[in-house]
């Protein structure tokens, strides 16, 4: 299948806010644009789409350059999603390359991709990318009071 990547717009907001909710991260179309707002306003992140030649979008992949003292400057691809009717036609494999030239282009040589350990296929996948499992961690959570 041929699709077309580009930098998400605000006027994508239905698109990837649907999509998001097929990934397990349900969210409404307001709120989606505002996030994609807040995206293009942040030089170090972006939100690419993948396209059909009828413009429709069928996945996307959310992209960040992120600093920490203990391993220095690396790409993470932060969220990645295929319409499920489009999977296993290399939409996620156009995804991922063009995830590495955003990252690449920016002088960074390592990526970084986390995946809950029950998605399985998505292990598999991003292995057959030539990702290597690095290491298996717990994740914690804590809602903070507004102030």
């Amino acid at each position: 299948m041929s699709v077309t990547i580009r930098e998400a717009r605000p006027d994508d907001a239905a698109a990837v806010a649907k999509l998001s909710g097929e990934l397990g991260y349900p969210v409404d179309t307001g709120e989606m644009a505002k996030r994609l707002k807040v995206v293009d306003e942040t030089p170090d992140h972006v939100v690419l789409v993948a396209c059909r030649a009828d413009r429709t979008i069928i996945g996307w992949a959310d992209l960040r350059l992120i600093f920490d003292i203990t391993v220095g400057r690396r790409g993470e691809i932060a969220g990645l999603v295929v319409g499920e009717s489009e999977r296993s036609a290399g939409v996620g494999r156009d995804l991922v390359r063009a995830a590495e030239q955003w990252v690449s282009f920016a002088g960074v040589t390592r990526m970084v991709v986390r995946s809950n350990v029950v998605r399985e296929r998505a292990h598999g996948f991003y292995i057959r990318e030539g990702y290597t499992r690095a290491k298996t961690s717990a994740v914690f959570e804590k809602d903070l009071p507004r102030g």
